[in-house]
């Protein structure tokens, strides 16, 4: 005979009733876990920044592991080794904490006799680290501090191949990675590290910096700046041209002076709106990406 409906829905354990609608929900989070990304917290844009960083950190290592024998290998165009012998001879053979000082590298650490494959070993660790960080997400001041380490040893004895602005970024930017990460734990959402409000205002100030130091770098540089004649003529000498260069370099005057003052509308005015509340970041943020895109 068939059990009563009635039965189907509830049925009583130990004296107790218990229906479906009682039973816990597994799948909800405690109201005080970060999993909840509440609004505020930052805990995605930690989880967000820190994978694009080590994709960064990736791609840098990668380029070092297929170039740097050949820029600052043993028979490189600037080898490393000679680099660091003449900071030796400077500080009369020492290699203490003055040449340290002059050129933070573990390189000092490792036996100088086959710099090729010191080379590769920093490259390699690099790969294999920001690798793990980017696919698993899980970060540590301990791994973020040996990719800014690897990565600054590379620099500091990479000469002019090295000198370029987005090196020195990329180590700044890695610097307060480290302080956005938890001490141990790999968890993706450590509980008892929330985000440091001290460490998202220090990448505001890097933004900041950046952008401002880049229109005043070109008003103070130039007059065409100014009179905002820069356009007119940037397709002709632009590094890196692209299909629709040439159409942009035959549009009429009018639109040139527009992308001269657009540029210092972006880079001299909009930075303001780091300090301005939340809305105004957003647009901030917006309108720094799209500006990226259009100059790439």
């Amino acid at each position: 005979m068939a059990a009563p409906e009635g039965s189907l829905r509830k049925r009583k354990v130990g004296g107790a009733e218990h229906s479906p609608a009682s039973q816990p929900s597994l799948a909800r989070d405690p109201a005080d876990s970060p999993a909840r990304l509440h609004t505020g917290t930052f805990w995605l844009t930690r989880i967000v920044l820190l994978r694009a960083l080590a994709f960064i950190y990736f791609v840098a290592f990668l380029v070092a592991f297929n170039q740097n024998k050949a820029l600052i290998g043993d028979r490189g165009l600037l080898p490393c080794k000679l680099y660091l012998k003449n900071v030796q001879e400077y500080f009369q053979g020492s290699t203490g904490w003055a040449a340290w000082t002059y050129a933070p590298t573990i390189m000092w650490l490792l036996d100088w006799s086959d710099m090729n494959f010191n080379l590769d070993l920093i490259a390699l660790l690099g790969l294999g680290i920001s690798s793990f960080v980017l696919v698993t997400g899980c970060a540590n001041m301990i791994l973020m501090t040996a990719l800014w380490a690897l990565y600054m040893s590379l620099v500091n004895v990479g000469q002019i191949w090295y000198s370029f602005g987005w090196e020195s970024q990329l180590l700044e930017t890695g610097f307060l990675g480290i302080f956005l990460s938890p001490l141990w734990t790999l968890s993706r959402l450590p509980k008892n590290t929330p985000t440091s409000q001290i460490v998202l205002w220090g990448f505001r100030w890097l933004i900041f910096r950046i952008m401002l130091g880049a229109g005043l770098i070109k008003v103070r540089g130039d007059k065409c700046w100014l009179d905002l004649t820069c356009m007119d003529f940037h397709y002709e000498t632009q590094p890196v041209p692209n299909p629709i260069a040439y159409y942009l370099h035959r549009s009429p005057w009018w639109f040139h002076r527009f992308e001269t003052l657009s540029n210092h509308f972006v880079e001299l005015l909009v930075p303001f709106f780091l300090f301005l509340g939340r809305r105004m970041r957003i647009l901030h943020g917006v309108l720094q990406i799209l500006f990226q895109d259009l100059k790439a």
